[in-house]
This record gives structure tokens, sequence and C-alpha cells, in this order.
């Protein structure tokens, strides 16, 4: 391994060593607010090494990791959410835990969560892969769960363990069947075996089948969703805030460059294939969506939707693809971590603001936040002025460059059903409140301390920032392209 090498890995090294500094200090002295300040701040310093890695980049380092500034692109993605997940976490620990009880473990398996995303967006290799997803799996059992006097966040961990569990079998028979057939793990030898041939071989068809079942179950895109909305409604707001955002786009990232590598959308009627989940993802989302009472569920049912519009402009291919996907994951952030952002700090100790009541009159009374979630619902909605209206129009128009019709009509109608719903929370915002929940007896809303204002006005100010004036980051998108 050269100097070089060490350079292009030093984002995954640095990391790696702090989330080791993080569980030593927990070990010499416990304290919740400088083991957070210090996992932050070791978001930032790995975030201060992708310079370092851009200098040397492109480079294959031992097989296993491709360090190219795609994936430099989506470390800095999920270093920057999982900050901001930290952050949103810290009041909220503190108001769910009692003194006597420790939680510094809480931003440790956060760490390791995001150590395993890092690695995944490099990976080249079923062995990095699998490593990569593997961590993020083990560590997220814990933190939805992690809230261990509730039912709720138990249950949801289960779930999620048991039917992530499931997924990774059907990931390692599916890596199994396509090393049988070509004899390597390295995606971009997976199709040298047949790569004179018309149709690939069915032991290979197979193994991108079986893979493609884990790797939807871990999206969450139908008809592998139905863990999202139980693990959204049972997990603490700020990890479901994680897995919505750093923990799918960590997978999503490299669905793309495994497709890209094999060039699997020109083989047979895999192209269907995809386009068929893309279409059932976002009608399914939506239409469930219209019936949700409950917050975070409606968040989830959204999300499918959202990650079958992510499909369209997957399928679009090629350059326009990297960039639709690109933009429309880095509004897909920011929104939801704004979202449940507020989820998050409306929540009390007896549990999370889930329920569309909590919301009633909130502009009244908390105005403040009651825009900021507005804006991330009209975001989310695609209105123009938000970043969610510029990522719609990227994937739009990557789905009328490829000649993607009848998708690209499916995602403008099903754009407007979700309008609806979107619409439906925030008139429940400013309607006159009857009885705010904040008047109840024993109802305690989060104090909005520096932690949450910090967060919470840097993602509204990136959400009106991409929408108005997309042009710098759109250049940093091209130039972090395959």
């Amino acid at each position: 391994m050269t100097s070089a090498d060490l350079a292009a890995l030093s984002p995954i090294l640095v990391l790696g060593g702090l989330c080791i500094a993080v569980m030593l200090t927990i070990a010499a002295r416990r304290d919740h607010a400088t083991i957070a300040a210090l996992s932050i701040l070791s978001c930032l310093a790995t975030m201060a090494a992708l310079p370092l890695a851009a200098s040397v980049v492109p480079r294959t380092v031992t097989g296993l990791l491709i360090v190219d500034r795609y994936a430099l692109f989506y470390m800095g993605l999920q270093l920057a959410a999982t900050a901001v997940v930290m952050a949103l976490s810290f009041e909220y620990l503190q108001m769910h835990f009692q003194e006597h009880e420790e939680f510094e473990e809480f931003y440790v398996l956060l760490l390791l969560a995001t150590f395993g995303g890092v690695i995944m967006v490099a990976s080249g290799h079923f062995v990095s892969f699998f490593l990569g997803l593997e961590l993020i799996g083990v560590s997220l059992y814990s933190l939805i769960g992690y809230l261990r006097t509730r039912r709720g966040p138990l249950e949801a961990a289960v779930k999620y363990l048991v039917l992530s569990g499931a997924s990774s079998a059907f990931l390692l028979f599916g890596m199994a069947l396509m090393y049988f057939q070509a004899g390597t793990m390295a995606f971009r030898e997976l199709t040298s075996s047949f790569s004179a041939q018309t149709e690939a071989p069915a032991l290979w068809l197979a193994g991108f089948l079986l893979i493609l079942v884990g790797m939807g179950f871990k999206i969450g895109i139908v008809p592998f969703h139905l863990w999202i909305p139980d693990v959204y409604q049972g997990a603490p707001a700020p990890i479901t805030a994680y897995v919505a955002t750093v923990s799918k786009a960590a997978v999503f990232a490299l669905l793309l460059r495994f497709i890209e590598d094999l060039q699997a959308l020109q083989l047979g009627g895999l192209g269907v294939l995809f386009g068929m989940l893309a279409a059932a993802s976002m009608f399914a989302g939506n239409v469930l969506a219209l019936l949700q009472d409950n917050v975070k569920r409606l968040l989830a049912y959204s999300s499918i939707a959202h990650f079958g519009y992510l499909l369209v402009a997957l399928l679009a291919g090629g350059p326009l693809a990297a960039e639709a996907v690109a933009f429309y994951l880095v509004a897909y952030f920011v929104t939801t971590l704004g979202a449940f952002g507020v989820v998050t700090v409306l929540s009390h100790e007896a549990r999370d603001a889930d329920s569309i009541e909590d919301y009633q009159g909130l502009f009244w009374t908390r105005p403040w936040l009651a825009g900021t979630f507005m804006l991330m619902l009209l975001s989310l909605a695609g209105i123009p002025v938000t970043a969610g209206f510029v990522g719609k129009f990227y994937a739009i128009a990557a789905g009328v460059n490829s000649g993607l019709w009848l998708l690209v009509v499916l995602l403008v109608v099903n754009s407007a059903i979700g309008v609806y719903y979107y619409l439906r929370l925030i008139v429940t915002m400013v309607d006159t409140p009857a009885v705010r929940a904040a008047e109840v007896p024993g109802w305690r809303t989060m104090r909005v301390e520096w932690t949450v204002v910090v967060p919470l006005s840097l993602v509204t100010f990136l959400l009106l920032w991409l929408g108005l004036y997309p042009e710098p980051f759109i250049r940093l998108i091209q130039a972090s392209r395959f």
C-alpha cells in the first residue's frame, strides 16, 4: 500500500480511529455533553479529510474499495447528516433518560453505522459491500430499540432484526450464485464471463435478482417495504431520521454503482423490472400515505414513494442519471432531516409527537417550528423555490432524456397525489387549536436549545438555497460523477 492509497483511505481511517477514541473516552469519563461534542467533531474531522482524499482519486485500493469523487461526495453527505442527527439527539436523550442512566453509547453506535455507510459507498467488491452493510445493520438494531423502557422501539427493533436477517440471507445467496458463475467478487468483472453472449446466464441472473431483493429491503421499495412504517413509527425520532437518510442513501448509492459497473439495465428485461418496481413504489407509497393519521407513518410511506421517483432517475442511465440521483438525495436528506427534526423537538417523555392532532394549531403556538415543518412538507411535495422541486425536475429531465415517458407521467401523477396529504398536515398546523397538546397535563415539549436551533436553521437555509440557486451545487455534483 502506497502513501497515495493511504491518502485515498484517509476519511475511512480517520473515522475508524475516532470511533475507537470515542469509545476510550467513554471508558475514561462518562459525560453526555463531552461525548456528544466529540462525536460531532469526529464527523467534522472526517469531512476535513475529504479534500486530502480528493487530491489522489480515483484509486482502487486492495481491490475492495474504489475511492473516487463519487464515493467522497456520498461520504460527505452521510457525515453531515450524521452530525445533524447527533445534534438533534442531545436534548431528546436528556429528556428521555433519568440522571442515573447512561446513553453515551448511542453516539458510538451512530458513528459505527456511519462508518459502515462510508465503506459501502466506496465498495467495488462483495466483501466490502457486505461488511459495510452489516456494520450499518447491527448498529441500527440497537439504535432503533435504544429506548428500552418503551414497547414501540423494542418491537420495531425486533422486526428490523428479523427482516434484515432475511435480507442478508438473500444477499449472501445471490453473491454466491454470481461468484459461482463469474469466478470473481469484483463488480467490474462480474460480466466478463459472458460479455460476448446476448443473454446473461441463468445462475448469474438469479444471483442478481436475489441481491436486488436484499437491497430492495434496505431501501424500502415495493414489495419489500413492509418494515418501513413500523420501524419509522417505533424508532426514536432522531433514529427515524437517520434510517430514512443515511442508511437508505448508502445502499442506494451503492446500487447505482453496482448497476453502472455491471451495465445491468442493458441485460434482458431488467430495465422493465426496475420500471415496475418504480411504478409500484410510487403508487403504493402515495396511496397508503393518504390513509395515515400518524405523522411518522405518513412520512414513511412518503419515503417509499420518493425512492420510487429515484428509481425513475436511476433507470435513465448515464451521467445525467447520476446527477439526478445525487441532487435528489441531497434534497431528500435536507427535507427529511428537517421534518423529523421538528418531530424530535415536539416529542415528550411519554411518546414521540407522531399524531396529527399533536400538530393542530402549531402555527399559533410555535410559529418558527411550524414554518420550518411547512417548508419541509412543501419541499417533499415538490413545490417551487424548494430543493424538492429542483430534485423532481432533475428526475423528470433524466427520464425524458432517456425516453421513459410512461414513468415520467406516473411520476407527475403521483407527485400530484402526494400534494394532498402534505397540504392536509399543513392545514392542520394553521387550524385554530381547540385544545393544544401542550396544555394537556403531563405534556412537556422539549426545550428549543441551540443544539436544535442550529441544525434546523441550517437545513432550512439549505432547502431554500438549493431551491433558489442550485447551480453551485450542481457543478459540485457534476464533478463527482462516475
